[in-house]
């Protein structure tokens, strides 16, 4: 997601209006499993169709519908703005995580991307 705020249910009350894109967007971001995250760019590649940016576009007007914080920057970044909340859905889930160095002075932890990633195997049925 992008430094803007993810959008509080948004998915509900612009239900109506929500572009075909986005609502693939956001059920592709509904399949991922608790611990596992994709990055925008797999989503992307997952619907064949669009890229990070417009991933990251929907998932900052829309996402908040939907577990957000499992659509994440290729680098395991957490979502600036958000990262205590993305941190404690990651700790309740159990999502891989790699600990800041202790030289890192209070810095947040990095999803573990080898671990964590998802491609949408074990359990999806196809693309959207």
């Amino acid at each position: 997601m992008s430094e803007q705020s993810p959008a509080e249910d948004t998915r509900e009350d612009h239900a109506d209006a929500l572009p075909e894109y986005a609502e693939r967007v956001l059920e592709v971001a509904e399949r991922i499993p608790p611990g596992r995250v994709m990055t925008y760019g797999d989503v992307a590649e997952w619907l064949e169709e669009g890229g990070p940016r417009q991933v990251g576009r929907v998932m900052s007007l829309y996402g908040g519908a939907v577990p957000w914080w499992r659509v994440v920057r290729a680098d395991g970044m957490l979502l600036p703005g958000h990262e205590l909340r993305a941190l404690a859905h990651y700790r309740a889930e159990g999502t891989p995580l790699k600990e800041a160095a202790r030289s890192a002075g209070g810095h947040l932890p990095r999803i573990d991307m080898r671990r964590a990633r998802w491609d949408g195997g074990a359990g999806a049925v196809g693309h959207i």
